[in-house]
């Protein structure tokens, strides 16, 4: 993978620290997310996607797969290395990993200005704009 990025899959009793302290530094800091709604009791049944660059944590995402999709979000990269292909290096992980599990879709939550980021992927907006945490989102799909 380009820039010495690594994702890896991990379970939350594994890398919780790493987790944690990402989306601590993105959601609850920057995004003013409350602690209450960012830890909702799903991390522990999701599997997550963490992003290393040269050995140092700096991007996740969280998936908790229901019947025959995958239900992806939690998307977050640090501040600090954005625009480095983080996203998109989570996004090809969580693509190969729905299809190696025979999963029909993923599905996700997604803020409104991170929109155009995904329909590169092939994702659909699937619903209206609605809000969340007081940020603007839509559902997404990608279907294989």
């Amino acid at each position: 993978m380009k820039n010495n990025l690594k994702v890896e899959i991990v379970k939350w009793i594994d890398g919780h620290t790493q987790l944690k302290n990402i989306r601590e530094k993105v959601f609850i800091q920057e995004q003013k997310v409350t602690p209450q709604l960012e830890w909702d009791g799903m991390d522990e049944k999701a599997i997550h996607f963490l992003v290393f660059k040269d050995e140092e944590a700096i991007g996740c995402a969280r998936a908790i797969v229901i019947q025959s999709h995958m239900q992806l979000g939690r998307m977050a990269v640090l501040k600090e290395h954005r625009g480095q292909g983080i996203g998109s290096a989570l996004i090809e992980k969580s693509i190969v990993t729905a299809k190696l599990n025979q999963l029909s879709a993923i599905h996700i939550s997604a803020q409104c200005n991170a929109i155009d980021f995904y329909v590169k992927f092939g994702f659909e907006v699937m619903s209206d704009i609605y809000l969340d945490a007081e940020i603007p989102h839509r559902d997404m799909t990608l279907e294989f």
